[in-house]
């Protein structure tokens, strides 16, 4: 059975949200479970969704897209996003890799390129130079990422963090917290790229270092 991608699509037309649902429809993998009209609205979702895979328009009302991606990346470093934009002006994705985005394309391919590009991207498979990328996002967001000496988890991650320790599987912190498994493991995933550390053994082991919990 394939994966599931779930995709948070952020953009203030309706006829282009119409067009990307048209898109993610033709591959299964794809699953739409929100959609943002601005950049404040998309963060909020974000937090609330948790999705996978985030389709950023960079023109948007409140707050633009490459804004709303340096914020998203930010608290969220887990989330791929692929910024979409009609021009073709490089400088775009330049400034889209900066704010830690994962991808970009142009709203005028052909539906199949979005689709194997977005595979690609959720894959970790991006076709682009990884050398230019790496280059990018190591000189630009590293300084945004690295964990600081105060907890720099939200309230949420706080308290799975707590359930991890305690040992309970991913199910068993869904059922505790009334959310979903698949929120769980993103969540769990989040705090790792967060705190830069591999397992739940890691995470239980800094947390107790830390003084975050208790033994």
């Amino acid at each position: 059975m394939n994966q599931i991608f779930r995709v948070l699509i952020a953009d203030d037309s309706e006829h282009a949200r119409e067009g990307i649902r048209y898109i993610l429809s033709t591959d299964p993998r794809f699953e739409i479970i929100g959609e943002a009209c601005n950049g404040l609205q998309a963060l909020e979702m974000t937090e609330s969704l948790m999705p996978d895979l985030i389709l950023m328009d960079i023109n948007m009302p409140v707050m633009n897209g490459l804004d709303t991606t340096k914020e998203i990346k930010i608290r969220y470093p887990y989330v791929k996003i692929v910024v979409i934009t009609v021009s073709d002006d490089v400088s775009y994705l330049f400034e889209a890799l900066k704010k830690g985005a994962q991808g970009y394309l142009q709203k005028n391919l052909n539906p199949q390129s979005w689709v194997e590009y977005l595979v690609s991207v959720v894959m970790d498979e991006v076709p682009m130079t990884r050398g230019l990328a790496t280059k990018l996002l190591e000189e630009f967001i590293e300084v945004e990422r690295r964990p600081s000496k105060k907890n720099p988890l939200s309230s949420r991650e706080q308290d799975i963090l707590k359930h991890v320790a305690t040992g309970y599987t991913n199910r068993r912190i869904a059922e505790e917290l009334s959310i979903s498994e698949n929120t769980v493991k993103n969540h769990l995933k989040n705090i790792l790229q967060k705190l830069h550390l591999e397992n739940r053994v890691q995470l239980t082991n800094y947390a107790h270092e830390q003084g975050w919990i208790q033994k």
